[in-house]
């Protein structure tokens, strides 16, 4: 009897362990409920600073379940080809954002609305952007990397990136793949403008251009118009001469003939 006494004791867990074991299954348990991580990622916390780890996860869009403590984001080398309106409002707390390597065409207005005053870097290099609203980047504090985008270089380009903060590492491989004027087409954007070029008189020019040469045209058409009208007058006035010439019974004093012309 004793023996079976003693066997069970000893198979019993001590209360210090099992109290630990509970505390750690609680711990895990409120973590989950409280903290998710987008699947395909892997998230971590190295002294209270939360990193979203998404890199080569084959993601085709931004995660909408990203922890608002999130402060790294890295998302490159993925399928995204947009970034929407307002896709990080919720995350106040990110400081470096890495969506390089994707395939994103488009970028709204509003992409990064709610991040503006902590986020310390933004690298959009390798992607397929052409063009880029004005608002959607020069509210940003942080450093930004546009290098290897098939980039149309125009107006709005222009004033872009004279309004922010630009990597210097990478500024030189910010290439216009085509442009308002074809012979700046494959050229560096910086050496074009450092160069004296200003995209917005092209375009200012463009549309003087544009505006001279419809004003022409309806000043043409008016002009044909009017030569139109008097002609077809005169031939009408001719014709009713003619007529009352022909009249046998009547005579036509030179008065109102004269009067007529």
């Amino acid at each position: 009897m004793n023996s079976m006494f003693l066997a069970a004791e000893a198979f019993r867990p001590a209360p210090l362990l099992w109290s630990q074991a509970l505390f750690c299954l609680l711990f895990c348990a409120l973590s989950c409920c409280c903290t998710s991580c987008p699947q395909q990622c892997q998230c971590t916390n190295y002294s209270g600073e939360t990193a979203v780890l998404c890199s080569a996860s084959n993601l085709e869009e931004i995660p909408k379940d990203i922890p608002k403590d999130t402060m790294f984001l890295k998302l490159d080398a993925n399928k995204i080809t947009a970034v929407p309106n307002s896709t990080f409002w919720h995350l106040a707390q990110l400081q470096e954002i890495d969506l390089s390597k994707n395939a994103i065409e488009k970028i709204d207005s509003a992409a990064f609305k709610g991040v503006a005053d902590g986020l310390r870097l933004l690298d959009l290099s390798g992607n397929h952007i052409q063009r880029i609203p004005k608002e959607a980047l020069v509210n940003l504090n942080a450093m930004i990397r546009l290098s290897n985008n098939p980039w149309h270089c125009e107006c709005t380009l222009q004033e872009v990136l004279g309004e922010v903060k630009l990597d210097p590492e990478s500024v030189n491989e910010i290439t216009c793949q085509t442009s308002v004027q074809e012979e700046y087409a494959g050229k560096p954007l910086l050496h074009i403008l450092d160069s004296g070029i200003n995209f917005c008189n092209i375009h200012q020019k463009t549309t003087d251009v544009a505006m001279f040469v419809t004003m022409f045209s309806w000043f043409t058409l008016v002009i044909s118009y009017v030569v139109y009208y008097v002609r077809h007058n005169q031939e009408d006035t001719k014709k009713h001469l003619e007529y009352l010439k022909s009249l046998p019974s009547t005579r036509v004093p030179k008065e109102t003939i004269s009067t007529i012309l």
